[in-house]
C-alpha cells in the first residue's frame, strides 16, 4: 500500500519524496499524514506544558504545568491530565507498551514530584516529563523533534530554499 505524504501545508517529511511505501515502525515510510499532524500537536502541547516561556537572564524554560503546579491539589491533577492525553494519544499511534510503561512512569514521577509543598514546584520547573514523553514517541518512529520543525520550515520556504 502506498501512502501520499506531501501536503500542501507541511510539504513532504524529512527523508521523504512525497510517496513511500508504508513499512514498519522505526521508518518514516510507514508515517501518514495524519500521524506528522498528530505528532506535531503532541509536540507542540508538551511545549506549552513544559517549556512555553524562557525566565528572562536564565536557561530555564517553565509551561504551563510549573504555574498550574502553583495551585494546590488541582493543579497537578491537571497537568497529570494532560500528560494522560498525551500518553493515549502515543497509545493511538502504535507506540509498543515497553515505552507506554515509560511513558506513564515519566507522569508518575512527575505527579508525585509536583504534589510536594513547595519543593515540587521547583522540581515541576526542572523535570519536564512532557517533553521525555514526546522524545520516547518520535524515538519511536525514528525522529527528533527538529525533524517535526524542519519540515514545516521547508514548506515555508519551498522546495528550492527560498521564500514561497
Amino acid at each position: 500500500m502506498t501512502a501520499t505524504l506531501k501536503t500542501p501545508r507541511y510539504g513532504t517529511p524529512p527523508g521523504g519524496s512525497g510517496t513511500e511505501t508504508k513499512r514498519g515502525p522505526g521508518t518514516t515510510e510507514h508515517l501518514s499524514v495524519d500521524h506528522w499532524h498528530r505528532l506535531r500537536r503532541l509536540s507542540s502541547i508538551a511545549r506549552l506544558m513544559d517549556t512555553a516561556v524562557a525566565i528572562p537572564f536564565t536557561r530555564v524554560r517553565i509551561g504551563a504545568d510549573s504555574v498550574l503546579g502553583l495551585l494546590p491539589g488541582v493543579g497537578d491533577a491537571a497537568g497529570t491530565l494532560v500528560s494522560l492525553y498525551l500518553v493515549n494519544e502515543a497509545r493511538r499511534l502504535g507506540v509498543p507498551r515497553a515505552k507506554l510503561g515509560q511513558m506513564l512512569a515519566n507522569v508518575g514521577v512527575d505527579f508525585v514530584g509536583g504534589a510536594v509543598p513547595l519543593l515540587g514546584d521547583i522540581f515541576d520547573v526542572y523535570f519536564k516529563s512532557n517533553r521525555r514523553n514526546i522524545d520516547v514517541v518520535l524515538n519511536h518512529f525514528g525522529l527528533t523533534r527538529d525533524d517535526l520543525h524542519r519540515s514545516r520550515r521547508e514548506t515555508r520556504r519551498g522546495p528550492d530554499g527560498k521564500g514561497r
